[in-house]
């Protein structure tokens, strides 16, 4: 079993930040790549940032230059920090993770998601 418990988010004025954290737990024997997506309501999952085992990152367009992606493999944990944030960022956002699990098998796991509001 392998688990993804995040934390941060909330709700933050217009320009201001914010800093999300995922913690993977459970039965990993590696972590490849990992991930923060959003979903606002009505609208699709999207892959917000990405970054691979090695640190490489890319970012969505609509986030470049204020978002920052950044892992910490020691704790298996993932982090997003937002700046200037503004009221199109609003959604829950779920982090992902690629896991192989000491039983020798990848899969893709979940975060629980967490809201941020950004209000304007």
């Amino acid at each position: 079993q392998v688990q993804l418990v995040q934390s941060g988010g909330g709700l933050v004025q217009a320009g201001g930040s914010l800093r999300l954290s995922c913690a993977a737990s459970g039965t990993i024997f590696s972590i490849n790549c990992m991930g923060w997506y959003r979903q606002a309501p009505g609208k699709q999952r999207e892959l917000v940032a990405p970054i691979t085992g090695g640190g490489s990152t890319s970012y969505a367009d609509s986030v470049k230059g204020r978002f920052t992606i950044s892992r910490d493999n020691a704790k298996n944990t993932v982090y997003l920090q937002m700046k200037n944030l503004k009221p199109a960022d609003a959604a829950v956002y779920y982090c992902n993770a690629e896991v192989l699990t000491i039983l020798a098998y990848t899969t893709h796991y979940w975060g629980q998601g967490t809201p941020v509001t950004v209000s304007s």
